[in-house]
């Protein structure tokens, strides 16, 4: 009895394995093709790997963009065939146990040189979509004190808007 209990464990695991490998997998295509998509300037392609309610978080410090904000922010870029083109050069995923939700890092070759993007995953109908992703930019630590500078005086007028919008 002992011995069909630890096999049944066993088979169970790999199988559990295998199905996270699987996940990882179908999530790597997902971002690699959601990447091309926004290069090829295909907006339905871009826009059908996101869930409904998805979020994007730009750079910029103002860009919270809910799904419909979104689409019509990014629509000229996509209809004159010039939206951005990002390619992973380093990605960690992450899938919860029950393999409804994923979640990931990537360092991203862009037009404004290293970034870093990350987001979270939801299977949707045995699909995944990309329900909240960051983007930003990777600034080197020998770097920090210039960039502050650059941005200090639009912070700082961003920070009393954000405040007074928190009252």
């Amino acid at each position: 009895m002992k011995n069909k209990f630890f096999y049944i464990l066993l088979w169970t695991s790999i199988l559990g394995l295998n199905a996270q490998s699987t996940d990882k997998e179908e999530i790597n295509l997902l971002l690699d093709s959601w990447h091309l998509a926004a290069s090829n300037a295909d907006f339905d392609a871009y826009f059908g790997k996101m869930t409904q309610d998805g979020v994007f978080l730009g750079t910029d410090a103002t860009e919270n963009w809910q799904n419909q904000a979104f689409r019509e922010f990014s629509k000229p870029y996509f209809d004159q065939g010039k939206a951005w083109s990002f390619t992973a050069v380093e990605r960690n995923i992450y899938v919860i146990e029950t393999g409804e939700f994923a979640w990931f890092d990537e360092v991203l070759d862009t037009q404004m040189k290293l970034c870093r993007g990350s987001g979270v995953l939801k299977k949707i109908n045995g699909e995944w979509k990309i329900a909240h992703y960051v983007l930003s930019i990777a600034v080197p630590n020998e770097n920090v004190s210039e960039l502050i500078q650059i941005k200090k005086e639009k912070d700082s007028l961003l920070l009393l808007d954000f405040k007074k919008k928190l009252k």
